[in-house]
């Protein structure tokens, strides 16, 4: 069903997936790196949100502050093939991110399946329909995380492995959104916040779940990551509704820098 025009253009620019500012950490000491980098994936991994968006990249908002390009700096591969895209679901990566994967790719990241869930309209109704219908809208996406995903994200790890036989592939999860309390005083209901939170646990469990199953992928958990630095705490890594729009629910380039590169670095 198409939603009308303004509600499209919220869903579109609210988080791009995820159930899901100060100075930047420091990235790895710069090493070379053998063979190879391909970064795919949704907006979490395009660093939408961080800023200094590349300019080619368009839509996709891939951004120089994103870990992707943020450990390619730092480790020098033979090749980085930067894919990820803004709003990327399971049947996007399988369509258009996997070419440039060969058998000389040995390094490959992705977060995917927020999309997938529908999370981008489920933050929408959340923040304009409230509390019960933010729950019903969760719960519709944990069925589906619950009982779909899974399926998906097989074909995307085959295709991976296909493509890219020598390749280790990190996995990456998404953060969650809110402190609960936390010190927000206005936005949605603790009880929607903590609903929220719940979802990103379900995908992040399916997905570890998944991975699992194929030697020589790694999962990457960025939750332990953002504790202390949700939505809702003084030292926020993850915008709110904000402006641009399309940054809402995403990470900072902190986010990226100190959330998402370590905890790559670490499995890469």
């Amino acid at each position: 069903m198409r939603m009308p025009a303004s509600r499209r253009l919220l869903a579109s620019t609210l988080a791009a997936g995820a159930l899901l500012t100060g100075g930047l950490a420091l990235a790895p000491s710069a090493q070379a790196a053998t063979g190879g980098y391909v970064a795919l994936g949704d907006s979490y991994s395009s660093g939408v949100g961080s800023g200094s968006y590349i300019s080619a990249s368009g839509s996709c908002y891939r951004s120089t502050l994103a870990y992707p390009y943020l450990w390619q700096k730092a480790h020098a591969p033979s090749s980085f093939t930067f894919a990820a895209c803004s709003g990327a679901t399971t049947a996007d990566v399988l369509s258009g991110q996997l070419s440039g994967l060969n058998s000389g790719t040995t390094e490959v990241s992705i977060t995917i399946g927020g999309n997938d869930a529908g999370f981008s309209s489920t933050m929408e109704t959340c923040v304009l329909d409230g509390t019960s219908s933010c729950l019903s809208a969760v719960n519709s996406a944990e069925n589906f995380i619950n009982t779909q995903l899974a399926a998906k994200l097989d074909a995307v790890y085959s295709a991976i492995r296909s493509h890219a036989p020598n390749a280790h592939v990190v996995v990456l999860d998404y953060p969650h959104l809110y402190a609960v309390p936390g010190d927000c005083l206005f936005g949605i209901s603790n009880t929607s916040r903590t609903a929220i939170n719940g979802a990103a646990d379900d995908l992040a469990s399916v997905t570890a779940k998944e991975v699992a199953k194929y030697g020589n992928f790694s999962f990457g958990d960025v939750r332990s990551a953002f504790s202390g630095h949700e939505i809702c705490t003084d030292s926020e890594w993850l915008h709110s509704t904000t402006w641009p729009i399309y940054e809402s629910y995403h990470p900072t380039a902190n986010g990226q820098s100190g959330g998402y590169l370590p905890v790559f670095g670490a499995h890469a």
